[in-house]
């Protein structure tokens, strides 16, 4: 045990061997992933990714499932808009944060969004599921 670290404290690197993670360069901190997760926005696109085939989707085909998934706090409101509302909240919030905190790659170019998150972040996933409400 490093004695330099308080007792009770983790080191972050454990952290992310823990989580299986294939495409970091770098650790990721609980906070990080905690804060990932919190959302209902991001926790529908890594639920969304997790289930692909090759962990990937196309941008458009994202945006569907998660509207599908997420629903509008106005129930009145026009399905179109509610996915043009999903489709702003993606690219200009969540997937930015998702890839700054390398749980997802972006490609904004292609188009391509593709899960290289590890184990830990598809456990977080799998513990909160059960507490999300679809209405």
């Amino acid at each position: 045990m490093d004695e330099s670290r308080k007792p009770g404290t983790h080191d972050i690197q454990s952290i992310d061997s823990v989580s299986g993670s294939s495409g970091r360069e770098r650790a990721i901190s609980p906070n990080t992933v905690l804060s990932a997760v919190a959302n209902e926005h991001r926790r529908a696109i890594l639920d969304a990714l997790d289930n692909a085939s090759e962990k990937t989707l196309e941008y458009d085909v994202l945006v569907d499932r998660v509207a599908d998934r997420v629903r509008d706090e106005d129930a009145k409101r026009e399905s179109a808009e509610h996915r043009q509302r999903v489709r702003i909240a993606l690219r200009h919030t969540h997937l930015p944060k998702l890839d700054e905190a390398r749980i997802i790659d972006y490609e904004t170019e292609t188009g391509h969004v593709q899960f290289i998150g590890g184990e830990l972040e598809r456990d977080l996933l799998t513990l909160i599921e059960p507490y999300d409400v679809h209405e």
